[in-house]
């Protein structure tokens, strides 16, 4: 039976749980369909912050640039740019390993807050912890790593005039949906084996795309999230940045409470693919707790629709970090994922 109350006010963000009809009531999520229902709600709720995908009209040809190449021992490294959309091209490193007897699994791999952006987990810098791309190419994977606007080789302005993205968060999710297809246009990828993977910005920038781009098979966050009200006790202001949601403070004023979506429903929106977390005891910037809190809320999503093992969670006792022993699990974990 149908619970009372028809109004539109926004469904509570850590109960995955519940759906809202046609006719405004919530019910409890008890079959696929009814999930399906409550995705949606979850897919409106961060393009209210966020602002709209692009819709599928709008991809360009990819337009790809290469700029330079260097052959490393086990694969070869590619500096490349890739048109996202007329007049804007993406820089990236991609990593293509040598001698590949068929298709190959590829990964997305995105950077942390770092002032040489893709340069990072492509191995050319920053912390040999989060050179992901380079380990995953020696390991067979063809990868992808983007800079995020602003970041690396890739000037940014979005107060220019015109710009047409509400958020540096919807640019790169697009960007990243972008390389996505630069991937599948490659002969020696195996379109349906395709994952991403990243840390802090990268991490959270991970979990947003694959929402919006269901080609993605298995998700990787390390130190990517945390629930709103345990991000520094929901003080939410470095969000609210041009270069991230900028309708965080414009909209929601900062507080977790008015904010259109939580962590609680994204990873829940993911089911049933892959997901591992990462999520350190010690990490300052994306509270443990929250995190916990998070993946207990969405675990019965993957349960409904019988992918319980398909959602993965560890928490090493270290801070900030994607130490060798958790890498070396998630690499495992991708194997199996993308077999």
């Amino acid at each position: 039976k149908e619970s009372p109350g028809s109004d539109k006010t926004p469904l509570d963000h850590t109960k995955v749980m519940v759906f809202r009809t046609a006719s405004g009531m919530v019910q409890p999520v008890r079959s696929a369909a009814d999930w399906n229902r409550r995705r949606a709600d979850i897919v409106r709720g961060m393009e209210a912050t966020m602002g709209p995908l692009p819709k599928p009209k709008q991809r360009s040809p990819l337009n790809i640039k290469i700029l330079e190449e260097t052959r490393t021992e086990k694969y070869l490294r590619q500096k490349i740019t890739y048109q996202a959309e007329p007049g804007d091209q993406v820089p990236a490193y991609l990593l293509i390993p040598h001698k590949l007897q068929k298709p190959a699994p590829a990964m997305l791999c995105l950077h942390q807050t770092t002032r040489i952006g893709k340069g990072e987990p492509a191995g050319l810098g920053g912390k040999p912890a989060l050179h992901y791309a380079h380990e995953l190419a020696e390991r067979g994977y063809i990868c992808l790593a983007p800079d995020y606007p602003t970041f690396g080789d890739y000037p940014y302005d979005f107060n220019r005039a015109g710009e047409p993205y509400v958020s540096g968060t919807m640019k790169a999710i697009w960007n990243n949906v972008r390389g996505i297809d630069l991937l599948q246009s490659m002969p020696n990828v195996a379109a349906n084996r395709i994952g991403c993977i990243g840390h802090s910005l990268g991490g959270h920038n991970t979990l947003f795309t694959s929402v919006f781009e269901q080609r993605i098979q298995a998700v990787v966050t390390s130190c990517g999230f945390t629930a709103f009200h345990h991000y520094y006790k929901g003080k939410l202001a470095p969000w609210a940045q041009d270069k991230y949601m900028p309708r965080v403070r414009e909209v929601y004023n900062n507080d977790p409470s008015r904010i259109s979506f939580d962590f609680y429903e994204i990873i829940a929106a993911l089911a049933p693919r892959g997901v591992f977390i990462n999520a350190p005891l010690h990490d300052g910037n994306f509270e443990n707790t929250g995190v916990r809190k998070v993946v207990k809320a969405a675990k019965p999503v993957f349960q409904l629709i019988g992918k319980e093992s398909s959602l993965q969670a560890v928490y090493p006792d270290c801070g900030h970090d994607f130490p060798e022993n958790i890498r070396q699990q998630v690499y495992q974990w991708l194997d199996e994922q993308l077999k």
